[in-house]
């Protein structure tokens, strides 16, 4: 059995308005994670993310790659405290 882990993510690049929020709520899915992601002001994409450390990584994979259409030039991962992730995957209204 895998350690859980809880991740924030910065994602920049042409990262909106391409569907990558959408893109990252089914991967979120599809890796049975839970957290959020949501559009910041500033162009970059954040997402909190919890799960076992392998679909965790796996996650952090995919929001490297994007959707079509996307062009992602840095994604920045840092701890999340536990206690900040809500049950299942959600998209969050910009910050």
């Amino acid at each position: 059995m895998s350690e859980v882990i809880c991740r924030n993510l910065r994602i920049r690049g042409r990262v909106q308005g391409v569907g990558y929020r959408w893109s990252l709520c089914a991967e979120a899915d599809r890796l049975a994670l839970a957290g959020w992601v949501r559009n910041r002001r500033d162009g970059s994409v954040e997402a909190l993310v919890a799960g076992p450390d392998e679909a965790v990584a796996a996650f952090t994979s995919a929001c490297r790659r994007g959707p079509r259409g996307a062009a992602v030039t840095d994604v920045t991962e840092s701890p999340a405290g536990e206690e900040t992730i809500p049950g299942g995957f959600r998209v969050l209204p910009t910050a």
